[in-house]
């Protein structure tokens, strides 16, 4: 029986159905070239159609290459199939998002940190800022104190003592949740604070999660009186919004603490497991003012994909009027991004922090599949004489994945670019730090999926003390890894080959 239901489980049953959609359009693709001159050549007109909107649509290049290519291999159905595929907009969930977020934005200019950029020196950083608030609408704190993890275990200490201490309001939202210790631990005390009468939501991928989040246990969980939404559930249709995923890992405690980085809610994450070796991670936690962007970020999400009738009415009741004692020498931006726009927010600040960049830049990211416009930031930045390190895993978690980061190296290594391998285990760190000054430290992968598809969130800090601890974590797990040679070309056909594809059709993986 319980092989019976790990078989048939909601999650095997709608990739089921999805594969026999796909089956069902080759089916019809092959039906379309036999039926007749006339249905195959006013396929190929279409196809001429679409192939002309995607090359001048405002699109991610490489998303256009990729449908191209589909056009043109296939052109009786390739315009057909985009038409179905490509170009389909969750209309709906985008104006409740845009409609939501318009909420935020207010409550976000009217809490008079405003002034505190013009505060700020560095033209260039000053303009950063700006770029961050206007697309965002999230922009800079002051009065906020900031501490950075090295590894997850630190974190997950400091999460739970600071859980303890909730009087009003807990907030989390992750995008992996397993059964296991650290689960466990965690759902023990957040039971204890809802018992105690604290108001407890948790958001949750339903991807990421779908193994223990069952519809059972959600109601399990809804019973100890904790409040949970899973994100975009899987449903048994090929639908471009399902692959838009909630990526992020926000913690936030009575609107006075919040933590994020990559850490998510697994044993492997705090080194209770080892499935690849040591699991080195980051995170930061946030006192003071600058928590109240991610309390927002939180509701903001809350509000747009839960039920109307469990809709978060009173924001500023959530709201910390004051944070006495906490100063800062430095500035806090925390910012979102959401796949529901036009604007690569995510992947253009690294790009400007790369431009701006006079000495160094180190960064932590797990896998390394970018845009030729990210390729190019870091070989210029390179070019320039700036020390450019970054540092990916030694031990893979996904192989395929693995090899399509490894074979962006080359392009990198001759530019002078500087990379080093996590000997000891998997690096699943987000975090990019530049000259002592600037900061980032989030939930951001460098590969298009976060880059592009998923929510994300991320903390900028500049001229933060906290800096140079992420430089000389960064330092010290680069010394202890292997770095990799440039070594000689060696033309291999099968892997050429093989190389070209997964380039192809990274911006899918």
């Amino acid at each position: 029986m319980k092989i019976f239901r790990k078989i048939f489980t909601r999650m095997h049953l709608t990739l089921f159905l999805l594969f026999l959609q796909m089956v069902a359009l080759g089916v019809f693709a092959g039906w379309i070239v036999r039926a007749s001159v006339v249905v195959y050549y006013v396929g190929v007109v279409v196809s001429i159609l679409v192939f002309s909107f995607v090359l001048k649509k405002d699109e991610a290049a490489v998303y256009k290459i990729t449908w191209l290519v589909v056009v043109l291999a296939f052109p009786s159905v390739g315009g057909v199939l985009y038409l179905f595929f490509g170009n389909k907009r969750p209309v709906r969930r985008i104006s409740a998002h845009v409609k939501q977020h318009a909420l935020i934005a207010k409550l976000l200019d009217a809490d008079g940190n405003l002034p505190f950029i013009n505060q700020i020196q560095c033209g260039r950083m000053y303009s950063l800022m700006q770029y961050i608030r206007s697309l965002s609408s999230y922009h800079a704190y002051r009065n906020t104190e900031t501490k950075y993890y090295p590894m997850g275990e630190l974190m997950f200490e400091d999460m739970l003592a600071e859980i303890e201490k909730a009087e009003k309001f807990i907030f989390l939202e992750f995008f992996i949740i397993k059964s296991g210790k650290m689960w466990d631990a965690l759902l023990d005390l957040l039971a204890k604070k809802a018992a105690e009468g604290v108001e407890v939501r948790l958001i949750v991928d339903h991807l990421g999660s779908h193994k223990l989040f069952t519809r059972a246990y959600l109601r399990e969980i809804r019973k100890l009186g904790i409040r949970v939404m899973r994100f975009n559930p899987m449903v048994p249709f090929l639908l471009l919004f399902m692959n838009n995923r909630d990526h992020r890992k926000i913690l936030v405690v009575d609107g006075k603490v919040a933590f994020t980085g990559g850490i998510n809610i697994a044993d492997e994450y705090i080194n209770v497991q080892r499935r690849f070796g040591i699991w080195k991670d980051t995170g930061l936690r946030l006192r003071g003012d600058a928590v109240w962007s991610f309390t927002l970020m939180f509701i903001e999400m809350w509000d747009t994909f839960c039920k109307q009738d469990e809709h978060i009415s009173d924001y500023e009741a959530y709201k910390v009027k004051s944070h006495d004692g906490i100063a800062t020498d430095g500035f806090v931006i925390p910012y979102g991004d959401s796949p529901l726009d036009n604007e690569q927010l995510a992947e253009n600040v690294y790009v400007d922090i790369l431009s701006q960049a006079e000495h160094y830049v180190y960064i932590f990211t797990p896998y390394l599949i970018i845009s030729e416009k990210f390729v190019s930031a870091l070989q210029l930045t390179a070019k320039r004489g700036v020390d450019v390190r970054i540092i990916t895993p030694g031990i893979p978690d996904k192989k395929l994945v693995f090899r399509l980061t490894r074979s962006y190296y080359r392009y990198l290594l001759e530019a002078g670019v500087k990379i080093y391998e996590y000997s000891s285990g998997f690096l699943h760190a987000k975090s990019m730090v530049c000259d002592d000054e600037i900061a980032v430290v989030g939930t951001i992968n460098l590969d298009y999926r976060s880059l592009y598809l998923h929510f994300e969130c991320a903390a900028l800090l500049y001229n933060v003390s906290v800096i140079k601890d992420i430089r000389d974590d960064a330092l010290r797990v680069a010394e202890d890894g292997r770095q990799v040679a440039l070594t000689p070309v060696r033309w291999r056909l099968w892997n050429d080959l093989l190389e070209a594809v997964l380039h192809l059709f990274a911006p899918l993986m």
